[in-house]
């Protein structure tokens, strides 16, 4: 419990529950779609950028909780390839999300040795949010504890296609056979690799879907929702997500 109260200090109300933990069972990567900032704040009679903000804030809870489990990877989904369909003022906002969280958290983040990256297409995102990620990657590339994923500006599909494109250029320059394509080669395509696939999916809101997010990747995934929307999801919730997985039997189509 040492970095955790590191970070927040005192007694946290996810004690009980990381107690009921089994430390020889941690999901390896741990995925999360970070969903319902913008009900949040309607909720509360305030603009939906509020709760962009307090969902912002967080990402440091999770991620630290994420960091005393030993956890490999945690990825979040950000900002999908769809959510430039989001009104312009929303995006904007967004889009200067990393501005503020970075420079106000790198230190802890170096501190705890995570290191921070990013999933999905450099193209398209503004200078300044691609400074900040990449600032954050460089400052946080020694690191070798938990892994902080971003998926930003990414989507599942186009992902697929991409890759599919690239290997059919292979095979059309000769460099590749037919018979050479398969499960392993085309994961390599992908832009998670060489991440593992998540073992488990956390979706806030209480929506029950995936939502173009790592549809190759999560094919074996266990998945867990709940109602609560990601500015009210805390570690406690986090960690009796992780003892409901681990609860549960991986069978991976087999018996």
């Amino acid at each position: 419990m040492k970095q955790f109260k590191r970070w927040f200090g005192g007694r946290s109300e996810g004690d009980e529950a990381l107690a009921g933990i089994d430390m020889d069972n941690i999901p390896d990567h741990v995925a999360v779609i970070m969903d319902g900032n913008g009900r949040w704040a309607q909720k509360r009679g305030l603009p939906r950028v509020a709760g962009h903000h307090s969902g912002m804030k967080n990402v440091k809870k999770i991620t630290m909780a994420a960091n005393t489990l030993g956890i490999r990877v945690l990825t979040l989904y950000a900002f999908s390839t769809e959510n430039w369909k989001r009104p312009k003022e929303e995006v904007d906002y967004l889009m200067k999300l990393p501005m503020e969280f970075f420079p106000k958290e790198i230190d802890e983040l170096v501190a705890n040795n995570v290191q921070i990256r990013m999933t999905g297409w450099r193209e398209g995102l503004p200078d300044y949010t691609l400074k900040a990620v990449e600032d954050a990657i460089e400052r946080t590339r020694h690191n070798d504890g938990l892994i902080l994923n971003f998926a930003l500006n990414y989507g599942s599909r186009k992902e697929m296609i991409a890759g599919i494109r690239s290997i059919a250029e292979r095979v059309k320059r000769n460099e590749l056979e037919l018979e050479d394509i398969d499960e392993s080669l085309f994961a390599k395509t992908l832009l998670t690799d060489p991440l593992p696939d998540p073992d488990l999916l956390i979706r806030t809101s209480g929506e029950l879907r995936i939502s173009n997010f790592m549809l190759w990747q999560l094919a074996y995934s266990e998945l867990w929702f709940t109602d609560l929307y990601w500015p009210d999801f805390t570690e406690k919730e986090f960690y009796e997500a992780i003892i409901e997985y681990q609860r549960r039997a991986r069978r991976y189509g087999g018996l």
